[in-house]
Parts: structure tokens; sequence; C-alpha cells
């Protein structure tokens, strides 16, 4: 049986009703924390509620302009909802570069910032942040991406030097790519930019810098969410933790 070390906490986890996120959420929940699933995909986010006995939260984190007065109880909060785009800098569209920014960056800030009040008050918190090894290197034809999870880094240890005085850690996870819908998604355009058959781009693409060559399985990143978020990981802050199979080593 799971230890219940997440008893009475309430967890937060944005992108919770997919990928990285469902897997955090199923985490957290078999270790007795009440989660939240927080998704723009309402079906999907009452669905997964539902299985894991948590509560559904059905936003927008686009739309930044409405986070702006949020006030949220949280003990937990993993900043995980995210997207992709591949496309050369010249081409890639102004207004798309400006929501991935929003998305993955202000939400994020804002989320925490609606948070970090009570997490004070209770002298205990933590901020898990799903980064990348894109948050440490770089790769072409992902301008956007690249530079929202830089910033995420740097959001993510200004908020361990404010919260540890008070009891809260700030982390990140840093995931080379994951098998998840946002990584199978983006197989057709890094064949058409590359110039490759989509049936290379896993291997020539995806693996190319990696040691180990798999994909990395969206319960392994979890798994660390989980331990992050343990009481064992009190002292461990302002850090960023790659699970990329050695890319990031080069």
């Amino acid at each position: 049986m799971t230890e219940q070390d997440l008893a009475g906490r309430r967890a937060i986890v944005t992108g919770g009703a997919s990928g990285i996120g469902l897997a955090c959420v199923r985490e957290f929940a078999s270790r007795g924390a009440h989660v939240v699933v927080a998704d723009i995909g309402g079906d999907a986010a009452e669905a997964v509620a539902a299985e894991v006995g948590g509560q559904a939260w059905v936003v927008d984190l686009s739309d930044t302009a409405a986070q702006q007065g949020l006030s949220l109880d949280a003990d937990i909060l993993v900043n995980n909802a995210g997207i992709q785009t591949v496309a050369p800098i010249p081409e890639f569209d102004v207004e798309r570069f400006r929501f991935m920014q929003r998305l993955m960056v202000e939400s994020p800030f804002l989320l925490i910032r609606a948070v970090l009040p009570g997490m004070y008050e209770r002298g205990w918190g933590r901020v898990i942040n799903i980064s990348s090894a894109h948050g440490l290197r770089a790769s072409a034809f992902k301008v956007a991406y690249v530079t929202a999870k830089h910033a995420l880094e740097g959001l993510s240890k200004v908020t361990a030097l404010e919260g540890g005085p008070h009891g809260v850690t700030s982390n990140c996870i840093n995931p080379a790519y994951v098998r998840t819908p946002l990584v199978e998604k983006q197989i057709a355009d890094q064949a058409k930019v590359h110039g490759i058959p989509e049936s290379d781009v896993v291997e020539k693409i995806m693996l190319t810098e990696t040691a180990i060559k798999r994909l990395v399985e969206a319960d392994e990143v979890a798994s660390l969410a989980g331990w992050l978020a343990s009481e064992r990981a009190g002292m461990v802050t302002g850090a960023s933790y790659t699970i990329d199979g050695g890319w990031t080593a080069r």
C-alpha cells in the first residue's frame, strides 16, 4: 500500500487532465492528497477529478488578466500546463509567442503569487515547476518554448529564495521528451521543419542528444514530483532536477 504521507495536503496541478499533469494527479492522490485538477478541458478534468476523488477547476490559464486577483488555498502547486510550437524564428507567429509566454510564464507567476500567502501563513509549501531539458539547453525552431522554460527556471529560483524562510520550497523538474500527447502532436511539425519522414523524428531528433535512447515516461516525472512534495525534500529548493537520459550532461 502506498504511504499516505500527503494526507491532509491540498494540491493544485495545472494541465492535470493528461500527460505529466495526469501522472502527478494520480501520484499525489495515491498518497492521500486532495487534488485540484486544473485544465482547459472541462470533461477531461471532471473525469480525472472523479477518478481520484478530487476537484476539477476548468480554467484557461492563458487568460492571465483573469488570474490577477486570484487567491488560492494549496499546500502544493504544480505548474505543468504548456504547449509546443515548432517553427523558425522568421516564421514564428508573434501572437503565438505571446500566448505561450502568458501560459507558461505569466500564469505560473500569478498562481505562485496566489498560493504563497496561505503557504506562508501555515509555514509549509511546495512549488513544483515542470520545466524541461529546454529550460537548460536550447534547440532550434522552438524559440517560444525555450524562452518560456528558461524564464520558468528564474521564477522558480526567486520563489525558492523568498519562500525558504517561510517553509516553502520551489524546484524545477527538467525531463527530456516525455511520452505524452504534447510530444506526439509535434512529430509532424518536427518532420516538416527538419525535412525528414515522421517515422524518423523520435530517433533522429528527440533522442539524438540522450545517452539512454528512449522517451521518458510520465510516471517517472510524477515520482520525482511526489518526492519533492514530501517531508524528505524539505532542504531541497532552488534546484533543477533533470530526467533527461544524459542530455544535459553534454
